[in-house]
């Protein structure tokens, strides 16, 4: 078994020297190249916690390395060119590269990817899923337009920047941040009916929703609206509703808010009706997913175990 020492200061200025390192802003965002001819690196430092994703893409065959998260060993083996890798940086990472090695990542903050999102009338956002190893040739394509501003002296476009910005979101949150982005055709929801919808499912998601009510402020039938609905949004109003609620759930389960406030914060009859539905979501149990993401206190008596 392989377990994570901390490294001294010593120890990751050595990294820092053996590291090729190139940076650039773009918006929000900050694009960095890393790359080294190096076998067998010390270990990287600690990564800094912070309310931010980052995206990272190879752009050479990456063959080995380790990567630990708060202190646990994730993963060891290697990347393929174009893999790519979505890290949640409210959590502690740290890697240990034993080969050579050649990535671009963009460090995003999580509010520019509400803002984002809330901008094109999507305010749910649960965060992104992404399988270790998988191939993404448009992040790797992106990764390749930006390397020349990476690698040169002069003042980069803005505006060539912010829309490498807006494609990079757009594509990320559609294909791994489970957004639903529907091409123009007949059958949707207009922009303000879109907007009335929202506003209306989010200021009564806790509560009991009329779906007739919804329909009429939208000045549709119900049956017409349900399906306009789902062809904009990619789901039902009930599903919406639904994930939407797990989503503030997660939050919660971030805090020292017992099982039994969350469940009656976000709607649910009892502990156990939010236990079954956010487990016919996730997959998993609110207290396995908290004792995942964030520690339960010792001196903590609940029991997290679900009913």
């Amino acid at each position: 078994m392989v377990t994570l020492e901390r490294e001294s200061e010593s120890t990751s200025a050595t990294f820092a020297a053996k590291v090729n390192k190139w940076t650039v802003k773009a918006s929000a965002i900050t694009v960095t190249r890393l790359s080294s001819d190096e076998d067998d690196l010390p270990i990287a430092p600690p990564s800094k916690r912070e309310e931010a994703v980052s995206a990272i893409v190879q752009l050479v065959d990456f063959r080995m390395h380790r990567l630990w998260r708060n202190g646990k060993l994730l993963f060891e083996g290697g990347h393929p060119k174009a893999a790519i890798a979505i890290t949640d940086l409210r959590e502690e990472w740290q890697c240990h590269h034993l080969s050579p090695f050649d990535n671009v990542r963009f460090n995003i903050p999580l509010s520019c990817v509400r803002s984002f999102l809330d901008e094109l009338g999507r305010p749910q956002f649960d965060g992104f899923e992404c399988l270790p190893g998988t191939r993404d040739e448009v992040i790797l394509g992106l990764a390749q337009a930006i390397l020349p501003y990476l690698l040169s002296k002069h003042e980069p476009n803005p505006l060539f920047l912010e829309q490498i910005g807006l494609v990079l979101l757009a594509h990320l949150t559609q294909t791994y941040g489970n957004q639903y982005f529907p091409s123009k055709k007949n059958g949707l929801l207009a922009p303000w009916q879109e907007k009335r919808a929202l506003e209306f499912l989010t200021s009564h998601a806790f509560n009991q929703v009329s779906v007739v009510e919804l329909a009429g402020i939208c000045g549709l039938s119900r049956s017409y609206f349900i399906r306009a609905f789902k062809e904009t949004f990619g789901k039902t109003p009930y599903r919406w509703v639904i994930e939407y609620r797990i989503a503030k759930v997660k939050d919660l389960l971030l805090s020292d808010a017992s099982m039994l406030e969350i469940a009656t914060e976000c709607g649910f009859a009892d502990q156990s009706h939010m236990t079954r539905v956010f487990r016919g979501v996730t997959g998993e149990t609110p207290g396995k997913w908290r004792r995942q993401y964030r520690p339960v206190s010792s001196t903590s008596t609940e029991r997290e175990d679900d009913l």
